[in-house]
């Protein structure tokens, strides 16, 4: 029976207080805080970010991948092949895209779930300022590797889908934000279709009621209602960040996997276009194979973005721009050249003395013999800062630009642009890891490079002053 190998959630560091919105907007306030994918995130960087940590678990390499999200950062181009370069994934293993709505993580999870392959589900949700999607929306990502049964955390007991065509939310192409109809019209129409697929799904796998059960929906109605009217679980849930359009099952169901107790039942209901429900049973390797850092533990600290600066990462304010020449746009070739250092940050390790090379080189700089090198990927390593500088003057939708010269563990020392950073966050000695994300875009052409991110997930007093005043520390 297919089964769950492994999972991964990735929250943003940055947070946008309701209590400013309403402040600000005159609208309902709201509690807590709006998880926001930072000016360098994009759908893109957060499912390498959520990929990257399901395949680091262990476990066989995947068959396929398929990546579902309703913000792709292009059309006419898969995404999913960035995806797939960041995870440094073989040219062998199949990337597609599955794309434009909430229901493209359900087609994307059984496309994975069939071949044995990685789902990964991400999206940056946007809403007109003072809009319920604004103030109820959440960025994130998540993903989840498919195999056999015998080896998995979680098994998949069954799953039923019903279709309903339905205007309840659509959004044109080239509008950066979705429209609704009344909550009631689409609540009336979802909250009868869940309740009866639901009950079809615990019929087919024989079981009265299951232990935990997530309920996710871009009508906020059902998200109210829906985990009532599926009663008797040990736990309901919906996503905790909100609606994260394609996202929203994948995190949902993530918060629920770090909860949940061999032997126990998971129901996901997704009430989206129709409804779909995936029935599945914790395993007893789960306990010990569960995400490192639970979603409700990565969701507690964050950075808070003042909502004008928010606005103009989005694109909804349109601020001056720094006074500096704006970088050109990247160039096919050059990119095509050196995919796997761009996108996998593969650099070459000397077979003759061991010297590592980033980018890397045809002739060893330590001892000067000619390609005797071997590709060494460092995706994943960790460093020390060796040196940093902030520069003012440099071009950066979020100024100050950090740069840090980085000595990576395994050897290699490279300079890396320093993200989700202010000055005071950084000394000689700070540990690093790498991130995956956009340095800028140009043309219309994202430039998408790595970055380097503080290890530790605390948040200084410093870096929370400097963002509060706009981030121009």
């Amino acid at each position: 029976m297919t089964g769950i190998l492994g999972y991964a959630s990735y929250l943003p560091r940055y947070r946008l207080q309701r209590t400013e919105l309403g402040a600000l907007l005159g609208t309902p306030p709201g509690k807590g805080a709006r998880v926001v994918a930072s000016f360098d995130e994009d759908s893109t960087t957060m499912a390498v970010a959520a990929g990257a940590a399901v395949l680091r678990s262990g476990g066989p390499s995947p068959a396929s991948l398929y990546f579902a999200t309703t913000s792709p950062a292009y059309f006419d181009k898969t995404n999913a092949t960035a995806v797939h370069a960041g995870l440094g994934l073989p040219a062998s293993i199949l990337a597609a895209d599955v794309a434009g709505s909430a229901r493209s993580a359900v087609a994307a999870w059984r496309a994975a779930a069939a071949s044995r392959g990685l789902a990964v589900f991400a999206d940056v949700r946007v809403g007109r300022p003072g809009s319920a999607d604004e103030r109820g929306g959440g960025d994130g990502a998540a993903a989840f590797l498919f195999g056999d049964g015998a080896d998995a955390i979680a098994e998949v007991l069954a799953e039923r889908s019903s279709t309903l065509e339905l205007l309840d939310r659509w959004r044109l192409p080239g509008s950066p934000a979705a429209e609704q109809w009344e909550e009631r019209f689409g609540l009336e129409a979802y909250l009868p279709l869940a309740r009866e697929v639901a009950q079809e799904t615990l019929n087919e796998a024989g079981l009265a009621q299951a232990d935990h059960v997530v309920v996710v929906s871009p009508n906020s109605g059902v998200v109210k209602q829906g985990p009532k009217a599926i009663a008797g679980a040990i736990s309901t849930s919906t996503s905790p960040i909100g609606h994260a359009g394609a996202a929203d099952l994948g995190i949902g169901l993530a918060d629920a996997l770090d909860r949940a107790e061999p032997g126990q039942s998971i129901l996901v209901v997704s009430v989206a276009d129709g409804c779909d429900a995936i029935l599945l049973r914790a395993t007893a390797a789960l306990p010990r194979a569960r995400q490192a850092r639970p979603l409700r533990t990565e969701l507690e600290p964050g950075i808070d973005v003042p909502y004008v600066t928010y606005l103009s990462w989005r694109g909804l304010l349109d601020r001056e721009p720094p006074r500096r020449p704006e970088p050109e746009r990247p160039a096919g070739p050059p990119s095509r050249r050196a995919g796997e250092w761009k996108f996998a940050f593969a650099g070459a390790r000397c077979q003759a003395c061991g010297f590592t090379h980033l980018p890397p080189q045809r002739v060893c700089k330590q001892c000067g013999h000619t390609d005797e090198i071997e590709p060494v990927g460092l995706a994943t390593d960790r460093g020390t800062v060796a040196t940093y500088t902030v520069d003012r003057l440099a071009f950066s939708p979020s100024p100050p630009l950090i740069d840090a010269v980085v000595d990576f563990d395994g050897g290699g020392r490279y300079t890396l642009e320093v993200a989700d950073a202010v000055p005071d966050d950084l000394a000689v000695g700070t540990r690093v890891g790498l991130t995956f994300r956009k340095l800028f875009t140009a043309g219309n052409v994202h430039n998408y490079f790595w970055k380097a991110r503080l290890v530790d997930e605390a948040v200084s007093p410093a870096r929370e002053a400097a963002v509060t005043a706009g981030g121009r520390a």
